[in-house]
């Protein structure tokens, strides 16, 4: 039977669900145990399954993830949570050069079946370091696996799908949506978990995005078809790999695409998708590939950061632009 939760909760299941069936499956993190995490995400589940399975670690991010490399080497499966996404970069080293390494270091003899949840994005009134979006820095590292689920129900599957990875896996959570409630079906059956997913159908132009940005173009759809257009939704879900074929015959079917993410879009991963659907679309397109997301900035402080992320009119004002052409 469905149930309707919101995403935090959804996770939180997820886990719960891991942890009953697969005694290899470890929780770790700063305060992920007696506190239940900062956003109370693993909530309750050192007291349901003790402190052997669920551990408070040390502050120290890097410790962190070299200790879930040591147990994946054991045949452990890690689970291991970044408390704030600008916390990472102390393990940056760890996952880049050893986490993301190991299978091809060892011909494929070492599995690294280690997921890293990573809460990220903005939208929360937080302070330095505590809404940041460095999805693109792991995305461009071989070995890595990055996705990130945008509502409850992708966020309960794509979890459970990421610890029966054998590959590591960066799990970005959507912070700004923990609290949004959809509805999840543990019964039913998720498809892959790097293929996109059309959300919404349209004709006149496809607007891709990923995590928390989703929710923003369902907004902009809506007011967009007040004024008599047609936009589609593609919800990536996966960041690394893309799933491109999916993307493309959005594209090719309403021949404009503007790409939507919460990151800078210098060098972000607009840009990558923005690229490959030109060369794999170009005498479909009707109008260049567009981008809406943050500034080459540091994140401004949290009276500020409504001018900085992408709002509703900022991606209009993108759709606007792609439809002129």
């Amino acid at each position: 039977m469905a149930e309707k939760m919101a995403l935090a909760k959804a996770i939180n299941e997820s886990l719960r669900h891991a942890l009953e069936t697969d005694p290899k499956v470890l929780v770790m993190g700063e305060d992920v145990g007696k506190l239940g995490g900062v956003f109370r995400v693993t909530d309750g589940l050192q007291k349901d399954f003790g402190e052997n399975r669920v551990i408070d670690t040390p502050l120290a991010e890097s410790g962190i993830v070299g200790t879930a490399i040591g147990l994946a080497l054991r045949g452990y499966r890690p689970v291991v949570e970044i408390q704030f996404d600008g916390f990472v970069f102390p393990a940056y080293d760890q996952i880049v050069t050893q986490l993301a390494k190991m299978h091809a270091r060892a011909l494929g003899k070492v599995k690294m079946p280690v997921v890293v949840r990573i809460p990220y994005g903005g939208g929360i009134g937080a302070v330095e370091h505590h809404s940041e979006s460095p999805e693109a820095l792991f995305a461009h590292v071989a070995g890595l696996k990055v996705v990130s689920p945008s509502d409850a129900s992708d966020a309960y599957w794509m979890m459970q799908q990421a610890i029966q990875s054998d590959d590591p896996v960066i799990f970005f959570e959507p912070k700004r949506r923990y609290w949004d409630k959809g509805e999840v079906d543990p019964e039913a059956i998720p498809g892959p978990l790097h293929a996109a997913r059309v959300v919404r159908e349209g004709t006149d132009l496809t607007l891709a995005a990923y995590g928390p940005m989703v929710k923003l173009c369902r907004e902009v759809a809506d007011a967009a078809a007040e004024e008599g257009r047609s936009l589609e939704i593609v919800d990536l879900r996966s960041i690394s790999p893309i799933d491109f074929d999916t993307l493309q015959a959005s594209v090719e079917k309403t021949r404009r695409l503007v790409v939507v993410h919460e990151a800078p879009v210098f060098f972000g991963s607009g840009a990558e998708i923005a690229a490959r659907i030109t060369e794999r679309s170009f005498y479909h397109l009707e109008a260049p590939v567009l981008r809406v997301g943050g500034y080459h900035a540091p994140y401004p402080p949290a009276r500020l950061e409504e001018e900085y992320l992408p709002d509703l009119d900022r991606v209009l004002d993108a759709v606007d632009r792609s439809l002129a052409y």
